[in-house]
């Protein structure tokens, strides 16, 4: 089977330091992934690269079996890969449903896209993807008046009318307290299974990674040091992940 994603002896450097030194893995379609590792290890780079904020200094990514650097433009790529951001990247001046339609910049034509300003394009969908995170009754509030925790859903219901193949979540809690960091994680992943998603998540708790994720990958500065069911990660692997960290990005 063709794996959705798959990282081919890729390496980065910034400033002649390396931050991801020839890590080759597949993702599979469906699969829930958690990427571990102290601050530094490369995670956020990793996940960079794949939203081709950043290229690879050697190897290449593949996303369906084609370089993620042949997709001819952003939007096109949007309708593959999709983003979920430690700071929500919301408008928080407009209202919920607004924020939600955005997800459906990458499909529509600048003309719908402003007509939807002022009266709101495929509001349907918009109303169904909040009814699945919880917040229909919050559409047409302010999005600034939402707690962090409803904002961080708010952009997952985004993402649901984006409906890429995968998503990607960096650090996607790290702004939240612990009740509703569970909360968004549970909502989050559950949705991902619903919909046969599939999900890369940079966690930093890794006991959210074995509760909420299927497999675990280890990084340290900027190379694999475990691959394999969250279930079957140990503490010694982890002593080791977490013991010794060289400074990356």
């Amino acid at each position: 089977m063709q794996p959705l994603l798959s990282f081919q002896q890729v390496s980065k450097q910034f400033d002649q330091q390396s931050v991801l030194d020839h890590i080759s893995l597949d993702i599979y379609s469906g699969e829930i992934v958690a990427i571990v590792g102290a601050s530094g290890s490369g995670k956020s780079t990793l996940m960079n690269l794949i939203m081709r904020s950043v290229e690879c200094s050697s190897g290449q990514i593949l996303l369906n079996g084609k370089s993620i650097q042949h997709y001819q433009n952003n939007k096109q790529y949007a309708q593959q890969v999709g983003m979920l951001h430690q700071q929500y990247h919301l408008v928080t001046q407009l209202e919920v449903i607004h924020n939600v339609l955005a997800g459906r910049l990458n499909q529509w034509g600048f003309a719908r896209s402003l007509l939807s300003l002022f009266k709101p394009q495929e509001k349907e969908l918009a109303l169904n993807a909040l009814k699945a995170v919880g917040l229909e009754d919050k559409a047409y509030q302010a999005t600034t008046a939402l707690s962090g925790g409803e904002q961080q859903r708010v952009a997952i219901a985004r993402l649901l009318v984006q409906s890429p193949k995968l998503i990607l979540a960096d650090e996607p809690i790290s702004a939240l307290d612990p009740v509703n960091a569970q909360k968004v994680l549970a909502l989050l992943t559950g949705l991902v299974r619903e919909q046969g998603k599939t999900l890369i998540a940079s966690v930093h708790s890794v006991e959210y990674a074995k509760t909420y994720f299927d497999r675990m990958i280890g990084i340290k500065a900027g190379h694999i040091v475990f691959d394999q069911p969250a279930q079957a990660v140990t503490q010694s692997q982890l002593d080791h992940l977490y013991g010794f960290a060289k400074n990356g990005t």
